[in-house]
């Protein structure tokens, strides 16, 4: 059955008493295991059901062999994707067999699809628990529908922002993601966020703002900023406020750390937007401004709703005020209607950007978006060759340009240590890889590099 609810904040509650007290009753120490897949705002939503497990009584497992729960937070960008999660949910029969009391759970945005749905309905029976993307703070209130009886329940919502006092289990102790809004107004016709994610609605900045000042006073050295499109955000606030003054704001909180945001829309993108980046004290000199295609006829039939000209005035702006600034996108491969004059069109596009880091994909076709109606131009084989051709360009550009951190001196935040290579990996404030020499002790702090060595994915340097 499909559920419905609405709980005023006192029934919230009552309904998390009455969980502890279901939990408090079995034999053994429940446990929970939650999996996320997809994007940066999918494993931070996967850190609130966590947070929700954890409130509410379970010990968080990393086995789903001896959990009583299992999340999968799905992500349904690309049809690969969900064949990986339907293979993962294959996996698991057994051990509903083998424990029938177990609770699986299939949540996140292929819980928005209808026709997934219907496919789990039929074919993994076993899955009793369907959460939409918009429907986290309502888990309690499934969990506890289905140990007093019922057998599987699907809860879909898509409207409003998760409740501000769900609880966080962070995956890391000096790296955190804080959403700014959810949904998206874009409709580009291969995508199918919109559909699985809603229509944008933005958090109050107050209650940003304080999420990063409790960030902060914690010791973390990096927040993300979260959003499939972070340029509209406070668009849809009763008091309208823009993107970059929530920036300026968070800026203006004291400490030591880096401000990362993704994504960002190019048709929103704008000068103000890179002035408050150039004048902050914690911005990173970065923007990551996905552009899908260098021609205008893809980018039309896409619905991007700019031009490649009008990109490339933002970077050029943006690189007259700052020659350092960094650049990363996205680009999509053998979109239906690309041909190669609008493949070469995105190869001199990427020259003349000359991207620190470039993402590529060969489109995969998602039902219910418009551009899965298109029929394809171009051949398997031909796509595969502008990919590599597309890869081929990006190295030797990568490899190029970094050249001009050679001698720098820059702030890098270490966020590992790689065992195989026995080096520290970490960031600078531009969001270059950065690897050095030093103990793995270093790992959350924040370091000076002098830059002496340029890969095409990487710089190289010495701890000061």
């Amino acid at each position: 059955m499909i559920m419905a609810i609405e709980k005023t904040q006192n029934e919230q509650l009552a309904v998390w008493q009455k969980m502890h007290t279901v939990l408090s009753g079995f034999t053994h120490t429940p446990k929970a295991f939650v999996q996320s897949f997809g994007c940066q705002l999918n494993f931070c939503d996967g850190e609130k059901y966590k947070g929700i497990l954890a409130d509410l009584g379970y010990t968080l497992t990393d086995t789903p062999e001896d959990a009583d729960v299992i999340l999968f937070n799905t992500c349904a960008v690309r049809a690969h994707a969900e064949s990986r999660v339907l293979g993962r949910l294959g996996t698991l029969k057994p051990l509903y067999e083998r424990n029938r009391d177990l609770i699986i759970g299939l949540c996140g945005c292929m819980a928005e699809e209808e026709e997934v749905r219907a496919q789990i309905q039929k074919s993994y029976p076993f899955v009793r628990l369907i959460l939409g993307a918009g429907a986290m703070e309502h888990l309690a209130e499934a969990l506890l529908r289905i140990y007093a009886g019922e057998k599987r329940l699907t809860v879909t919502e898509l409207t409003g922002t998760p409740d501000e006092a769900l609880p966080t289990v962070r995956e890391s102790g000096f790296m955190a993601s804080v959403p700014v809004m959810y949904g998206c107004n874009n409709f580009c016709t291969y995508c199918i966020v919109p559909y699985v994610r809603g229509r944008e609605r933005s958090r109050q900045p107050e209650a940003i703002i304080s999420e990063v000042q409790q960030l902060v006073d914690a010791g973390y050295k990096e927040i993300l900023l979260l959003g499939q499109n972070v340029n509209s955000y406070g668009k849809d606030l009763q008091q309208p406020m823009p993107f970059p003054e929530l920036l300026r704001q968070i800026d203006a909180i004291e400490g030591e750390y880096f401000i990362r945001f993704m994504s960002s829309h190019p048709k929103d993108a704008t000068s103000e937007l890179i002035d408050v980046m150039l004048q902050s004290k914690h911005i990173e000199h970065h923007l990551h401004l996905p552009v899908q295609s260098g021609s205008d006829a893809v980018l039309q039939a896409m619905n991007r709703r700019y031009t490649a000209a009008q990109y490339l005035q933002l970077v050029d702006d943006t690189r007259k005020k700052s020659p350092d600034f960094s650049f990363s996108s996205d680009c999509i491969v053998g979109f239906p209607t690309e041909t190669d004059a609008d493949f070469e069109q995105t190869l001199a596009l990427i020259r003349h950007v000359k991207y620190d880091n470039l993402y590529t994909f060969i489109y995969s076709p998602r039902p219910g978006t418009k551009a899965a109606t298109y029929a394809q131009c171009t051949s398997p084989d031909a796509i595969a060759e502008r990919m590599q051709r597309l890869l081929t360009e990006q190295r030797e550009i990568s490899e190029a340009y970094n050249k001009r951190f050679l001698g720098a001196v820059c702030t890098v935040l270490i966020e590992k240590y790689n065992a195989e290579t026995q080096k520290l990996v970490g960031k600078n404030r531009h969001a270059m890889n950065v690897e050095c020499d030093g103990d793995p002790s270093l790992v959350g702090t924040m370091v000076q590099v002098k830059i002496t060595a340029v890969k095409n994915w990487a710089l190289g340097g010495t701890i000061l």
